[in-house]
């Protein structure tokens, strides 16, 4: 079973936070994160603000040719950054080793929905 000794995984999670807040509140949680990582200034994200914010998400971790193929992965237009909907897209796609990583942003983004 997934998350077994680790906790609730991003699989297990996904579906709580959907009944939770809907399918629509699940996408704006989703893409509140795009907030966090995006370059203020170009409205994008950008390998540069994805290194340097990555660790709000807790993919401090994570190795420059990992961030790099992260961005690839999402960039489904190739100009070589990730606009909101194109994060979206890859927060679905993104491995479950890599969400178990970073579930618990989601989490604590579900409390603060509960709490407010």
């Amino acid at each position: 079973m997934a998350g077994i000794g680790k906790g609730v995984g991003f699989e297990d999670l996904l579906p709580v936070i959907a009944d939770k807040l809907g399918g629509e509140g699940l996408i704006n949680e989703l893409c509140s994160g795009f907030q966090l990582l995006m370059d203020k200034d170009k409205g994008v994200i950008t390998l540069d603000s994805l290194r340097s914010n990555s660790a709000l998400l807790g993919l401090q971790d994570l190795k420059e040719d990992e961030l790099a193929s992260m961005m690839k992965e999402g960039d489904l237009d190739g100009d070589g950054s990730l606009s909101q909907m194109e994060f979206c897209v890859l927060m679905f796609r993104l491995s479950p080793e890599l969400m178990e990583e970073s579930w618990f942003w989601l989490e604590q983004a579900l409390q603060h929905e509960l709490n407010n």
